[in-house]
């Protein structure tokens, strides 16, 4: 079952994730296997809105922490929280699951 993770920067923390972004990207490569979208989010004019969205390909929720938790931007404490929500794939890349 699918696992949608929001993370929520902590305020004043855009330098950290500058810092750490290029770690994080080696991460994500390693974990591409696992992930079915993310991404960082964003402002309306393109700047960035202090977070991140995952939608992982996990069994359980154990799972989705464990992603998380191995990513470098939260092992230098990035997050100020971060959200995790079973997710059902109902439609991806056009094609339905329904």
């Amino acid at each position: 079952m699918p696992y949608m993770i929001e993370t929520f920067d902590k305020a004043g923390s855009l330098d950290l994730r500058k810092a750490n972004r290029p770690e994080h990207l080696v991460y994500l490569d390693r974990i591409k296997d696992r992930l079915l979208a993310c991404g960082a989010k964003l402002n309306d004019d393109g700047s960035d809105a202090g977070g991140g969205l995952y939608v992982v390909d996990v069994e359980t929720r154990a799972e989705a922490e464990a992603l998380i938790q191995a990513d470098p931007f939260f092992k230098v404490g990035l997050f100020e929280r971060v959200e995790i929500r079973r997710w059902r794939k109902a439609y991806l890349d056009g094609r339905s699951y329904l």
